[in-house]
């Protein structure tokens, strides 16, 4: 009966049916559209490091006490973590889907923070990187020199310097790494023979490395308050953190009275 009321008035039908279609693309510029549905749960992934720690010290030492503290967290479903022997741990989390993923970030976040004090020291100075992301590679480049004249090395810190950070500010782009990212850095290597010799053990090389390759903020000559007026303040400006073999070298480890040093 409902169908034949239209089916009797015909150029009522056909007005109704192109309000109905004007309707729809008005409203087809103002709603919000999405090409594909959620259909994963969203993802949020903490990001640790422990450098010189193999994979199940890691795992004791750093997966156990953050997985304690965010287990159980709201609209969580489930988590997983992953320790490799280069010092990384690497714990994603998973929510229900829909759950507003800005929200559970800074849940997580506030999670973590009660947790960091049972971290060691080194976890906790190198910090912990918590962000949310897709749980699937969108797109992959491989960037290489097609001559060979650039090293792996070069390649991936050019990629660092000029690509990933154009990509960051991509709309859209939440994410972006360097697959086996290897970046220029400085690896001292240490004799046991000669260490045993003069004394000297693996953490006095790495506190004297830590305290001579560091940025002091040492001040300024003249800077008030002064006893009487100062025309001219002169800033202090330090070497700074080392940069070649040889400033690595003049590393002082340990120094006597009578003006040797190792």
């Amino acid at each position: 009966m409902f169908t034949g009321f239209f089916v009797d008035r015909p150029i009522f039908a056909c007005a109704i049916a192109l309000l109905i279609t004007f309707a729809g693309l008005i409203s087809l510029r103002v709603l919000p559209l999405e090409e594909y549905p959620r259909i994963n749960p969203p993802l949020i992934t903490v990001t640790a490091n422990y450098p010189g720690a193999d994979a199940a010290t890691i795992a004791t030492t750093v997966s156990t006490p953050l997985e304690r503290q965010i287990n159980g967290i709201e609209d969580m479903l489930y988590m997983s973590s992953r320790s490799s022997s280069d010092g990384e741990m690497t714990l994603n989390i998973y929510f229900d889907i829909g759950t507003n993923v800005d929200l559970a970030q800074i849940n997580v976040q506030n999670r973590i923070n009660s947790a960091i004090i049972k971290l060691p020291s080194e976890v906790q100075r190198q910090g912990i990187t918590v962000k949310k992301q897709a749980s699937g590679f969108l797109e992959i480049i491989a960037l290489h020199a097609p001559t060979e004249q650039y090293s792996d090395i070069f390649t991936s810190n050019y990629a660092s310097l000029n690509i990933v950070d154009e990509l960051l500010r991509t709309d859209g782009v939440s994410e972006a790494s360097i697959i086996g990212a290897r970046e220029y850095s400085m690896r001292l290597w240490l004799k046991p023979d000669l260490m045993a010799q003069l004394g000297v053990t693996t953490q006095d090389i790495i506190n004297a490395v830590r305290e001579q390759n560091a940025d002091y903020a040492i001040g300024s000559i003249g800077q008030p308050p002064t006893s009487y007026p100062v025309e001219l303040a002169l800033p202090i400006v330090t070497q700074g953190r080392l940069a070649t073999p040889s400033q690595f070298e003049e590393i002082v480890l340990r120094a006597k009275l009578d003006g040797s040093r190792v």
